[in-house]
Parts: C-alpha cells; structure tokens; sequence
C-alpha cells in the first residue's frame, strides 16, 4: 500500500494499463451514479501512473448477490488478466460486500500479478499492490475492510427487509422492485408509488383470455405468443427498464444457461392469469397480505379483473387440468438423455392408451415450435443407447475423488496479529506486579504463536483419485433402470433423434440417430477406449 505512482516494470517501460471497474445496484441512486464513480477512477488511475484502457459497467447488479467473477462486464475483463494491470473502482463496496468475496479477488490478484485501487474511503485512496506478495498489515487492513462491507450490507439488508415488510400492509402503495404482469408503477400525490395497468401487457392478458374462452389450451396460447415475439413477464420489464432481453437461468442441479430471451410456456400462461395480483391484491411468497380483519390489501385502485372474470379463468384451468401428481419416470432409461435433433427440446416417454411406447418431442408442450418433431420406439431407442454407452464406457475401470484441503497460515495470522496488537495498547496500564506478569504471559504466548505459524509452509489442496476395481459395465450389469439412467446423466450422454423416414416402422434406421458422451472427463475417456478398441481391432 502506498501514495506513490506506481510503474508496470522498470524505467522507461510501458505505463500501467487501467481497467476502470464501475457498478451499481440501482441506476437511480445519484450518490453513485456512473460519472461520479468514473471520474473518481480516471483520477485515481492517474494517480498511481496508470492509463485506462477499458471500463466494466455492471449496471443493477448487487455486490451482495454477486463475486466480482460473476459480474457480467467484470466477469469477462477477469477472465483475460493479461489485458491489464491494474483495477480501479471508486470505493470499497463497488468491489465486494464480503469477506469471501474478497478473499477470492485478493487470491486472484496474487497469482495474476494486478493491483487494485480504490478511488475514495475512510482513509483516502487504498492502494493493494499484489505484484510482490502482500505483507501482514496489508492483510489485516483488507480483512478489516472486508468486515465493514459484509457489516454494512447486512445493516442495508436488514432495513431494507424492515421497510418492505411496513409497505406491504400500506393500501396502495408499492414497494419496489418489478410488479406483477399487466401492472407498472406510477407516483403517488402522498409520496411513493403505486401501480396502475400497463397497456400493453393488459392487452397480451385479454389475448391469452380470449384465446382460452374459444377452447385453445394454454399450451397453443404459449406457442402463438412465442410466433409473434410477445415478450415474456421478464423479458416485457427488462424492456420496460432499458435492459436487454434474456438472462442466467436454471437447469438440472449445479447446471445453468444463459439465454438471449425467455419464452413463455403453458405453466407461464397459467400463472399470470391465475395470479390474485390481477385482482389488485398485494401478495407475499405467493400469497395474499391481509390487514387485521382479514381483508386482502390492495396495491391499485384499477385492478386488472373482476372477481368474475378472475374466477370464470380459473374454472377454465380447472376443467382443463390433468392430475400429474401419480406421474413416475423410473420406467424411462432415457429422461435427461434422448433429444430431438430438430429443436434441439427433449424427448418423453409415452406409453398411454395401450400404444408401443415411444419416445417423443415435447415441444409444444413447452410452448416451442419444431419443424420437424421426432419419434422413436422405447425398445429401438433404448436398446441402441444401452449398446452405445457400453461400447464407448464399458471398460472405463470407476474411480472416486477425494478432496484433501489445503492450509494456509494467512488468515490466522492476521487474526492472531490483530488481537497481539489490541494487547499491546493495554501496555503499562498496569499497576500490580501480577497484572503485569499476566499481561506478559499472553505478549508472549501470542508472539510465540504468531511465530509458529510463520513458520509453517502453505500447502496448496489436493484431489486424490481412487479406483473402485470395477468397470462402467459392471455397474450397468447390478443396476436398477433408475441406476442406469443415472449413469448416463453423469457421463453427459445425449442420444439425438431425427424424424423417421417412410416404411421405417420394421426396424431401427441407425442413420437416424447419434449418441455421443459429453462430460469432459467421460468424453476424453470414451475417445481413448474407442481408439484403443480399433487399434486392437486392427492389429487382429
């Protein structure tokens, strides 16, 4: 940490190249708003000799729901540390807002070498030059203010949650944040605001209402929407805010994707017109808020519907529904795995009405719209993927990992330091000779300390792979179908289907079909096991 400029090597080499790191939760808030944080940057950039190259805008988005690693516009300015050299942001808070957080960003500076900067603080401007190691102080003081943002964020998150809970039993007033479809907010004369119908996504609702009332299923409803570019609920405020379509979403567990737009499907459909919020009612995790008599509290004095309307939709849903509580999928191998090669959607096993079971697309289900719908026999379609997985994964002998931690002194040096220091302000307050003594037992007992663990080395962590003695296919061999299918899910197996050609109904057209293994380590083990089976083949 220091005032002084600072160079990227020695004399006369290039200058430092800056990236400028700007964030905000909420556009609105003034107090940091982009050309204050920007200037404040360019300032401290020059400052410490540095020129700035690029900037990282991540505008709405929370230091206390993201890593600086997750952040979309510094996400990818991190993933390309040679492109620069040092970080700059305005204060402590636009970086991180946790312990954790900051841990992860220091560990990343140290092994790429950077410097980061912060612009403006209790102390003026904070200078953490990584390039050469960071000495205790310096770590104390970063975990210090690591503390006062993870403090400060919780003291933020505790009054913001306080004031939304006294708003929502307030009649009419909105508290923020994005409003039921068909809704958009407006101000109120008292103060605060309120919400009122939006135009457009009260005339996407009568569609969507109108198209039920003449017998379409809300499946058609979703298809036609996605036809004609209707935005989505999240897509509709996105655009109403200024921000780009689309988005992160979830997937299976651990897994997710990022989309260009959401679309709306049959359950979208069903839950916009059967949400109480087009009654005006204000709601909470999914239902009503009710003042001391029971009462809903509304949020409009326009509501969407009449309770007439509201209820003659649901009947509609009711008559319509089909009881899927019964459903079971242990009988499919192939959940997770088979796909259409046409849409890209998965495919589902039908087995209904006495017909041969079959796997089918599911898109209009989904809402989607595929151009050539796929549609395989069960028996063709798992037979073929059963030969395939052994084929390529049949002897691959089954291992599992062990994680084994590593230690790093670091952090209790800091803390053991901290409360040396805090013990060395009490020195020659004192005025027996026990106290004394006592007082320095403990200097000496934590010095001892602090030298013991600088004497020990850090140990970077470890994975330990331990072969089980038994192959994929001896797995396969004892497991139920629920097992097997499991088997295939974790290796990233995909059995792609294309629609059948005519007279294709005697046996399996192998032409149609394609099955590959996408998990990196599975795929990498499945070419070296197919290459040596050809060579063995060859070689015979």
């Amino acid at each position: 940490m220091g005032t002084e400029p600072l160079t990227r090597t020695n004399a006369g080499m290039n200058q430092l190249r800056a990236l400028s790191a700007l964030r905000l939760s909420v556009l609105t808030d003034e107090t940091t708003s982009p050309e204050r944080q920007r200037a404040a940057n360019k300032g401290a950039a020059s400052a410490v000799g540095a020129a700035i190259i690029g900037e990282a805008v991540d505008i709405g988005v929370s230091a206390s729901k993201t890593t600086p690693f997750e952040r979309p516009e510094l996400g990818a300015w991190l993933a390309r540390p040679d492109d620069f050299d040092v970080i700059v942001w305005w204060r402590f808070d636009r970086a991180v807002r946790s312990m954790a957080d900051l841990n992860e960003l220091a560990l990343w500076a140290r092994e790429h070498r950077k410097i980061l900067v912060f612009a403006e603080g209790p102390g003026g401007r904070l200078t953490l030059d990584f390039r050469n190691g960071v000495d205790l102080i310096t770590q104390l003081i970063i975990q210090v203010f690591a503390f006062a943002a993870e403090f400060e964020a919780a003291s933020i998150r505790e009054r913001v949650t306080g004031a939304q809970a006294a708003m929502r039993t307030m009649p009419l007033r909105w508290r923020g944040s994005r409003p039921p479809y068909g809704y958009e907010p407006a101000p109120l004369e008292s103060g605060g605001f309120t919400l009122v119908p939006d135009a457009d996504a009260v005339a996407v609702i009568e569609r969507m209402t109108a198209a039920l009332m003449d017998g379409k299923t809300a499946s058609t409803v979703a298809a036609e929407l996605n036809v004609d570019g209707i935005p989505s609920p999240r897509d509709h405020w996105s655009l109403r805010q200024g921000r780009s379509t689309g988005g992160r979403t979830g997937g299976a567990k651990g897994e997710h994707e990022t989309r260009e737009r959401f679309s709306w499907g049959p359950s979208i459909v069903k839950k916009v017109l059967t949400s109480v919020s087009l009654l005006g009612w204000k709601t909470h995790n999914g239902n009503p808020v009710r003042d001391s008599e029971g009462a809903p509290v509304m949020s409009t004095t326009t509501p969407v519907l009449t309770r007439e309307e509201f209820d003659v939709i649901g009947a509609l849903f009711a008559e319509r529904s089909i009881d899927n509580r019964q459903r079971k999928d242990t009988s499919a191998l192939l959940l997770r795995v088979i796909h259409c090669v046409s849409c890209g959607g998965r495919m589902y096993l039908n087995a209904q009405g006495g017909k041969t079971p079959a796997y089918k697309c599911n898109a209009h289900a989904r809402g989607d719209s595929c151009e050539a719908p796929a549609s395989i026999r069960a028996e063709w379609a798992e037979g073929y993927a059963e030969r395939e997985f052994l084929r390529t994964l049949g002897a691959l002998n089954v291992t599992r990992t062990r994680e084994i931690p590593g230690y790093d002194p670091a952090p209790e040096i800091a803390a053991t330091l901290a409360e040396f220091e805090e013990h060395q302000a009490q020195e020659g307050r004192q005025r027996s000779k026990a106290a004394r003594e006592a007082w320095q037992r403990r200097a000496d007992a934590l010095d001892a300390r602090l030298a013991e663990l600088e004497s020990r080395g850090a140990t970077p962590a470890r994975t330990e792979v331990i072969s089980s003695g038994r192959t994929y296919a001896d797995l396969w061999e004892s497991a139920d179908m629920a097992g097997r299918r499991r088997l295939m899910v974790e290796a990233g197996a995909c059995l792609g289907v294309r629609r059948g050609k005519r007279g294709g109904w005697r046996s399996l057209d192998e032409s149609r079909v394609s099955f590959d293994i996408r998990a990196p380590f599975f795929a990498d083990a499945a070419a070296d096991l197919v290459a040596m089976a050809e060579e063995l083949a060859h070689a015979s």
